[in-house]
């Protein structure tokens, strides 16, 4: 169990299917309720998200925190039109 957020920084996600789908880079938090809204990956597994881009993940999407994450939702494919990719 996790004893500080900052555990969670750094951790593999997988998919439900058990695939990885990279790394958490950030999380996305709402301070005044203090709870996590999201996970931040910034470079995702190509076979999973198109051109590797990052991506945020609702934070009901997480099944399980452990020595990794373990999604129990995640698109099998995500394609992002290329008007709507923002680079950092």
């Amino acid at each position: 169990m996790l004893e500080e957020i900052s555990e969670i920084m750094g951790m593999q996600v997988y998919t439900p299917g058990g695939i990885y789908l990279g790394n958490v880079d950030n999380l996305v938090m709402d301070m005044d309720n203090r709870k996590i809204n999201g996970i931040f990956l910034r470079e995702t597994n190509p076979l999973v998200v198109e051109d590797s881009i990052s991506v945020n993940i609702p934070y009901r999407w997480v099944q399980a925190i452990g020595d990794v994450v373990i999604l129990k939702y995640f698109p099998k494919k995500v394609n992002v039109p290329r008007e709507e990719i923002v680079e950092f």
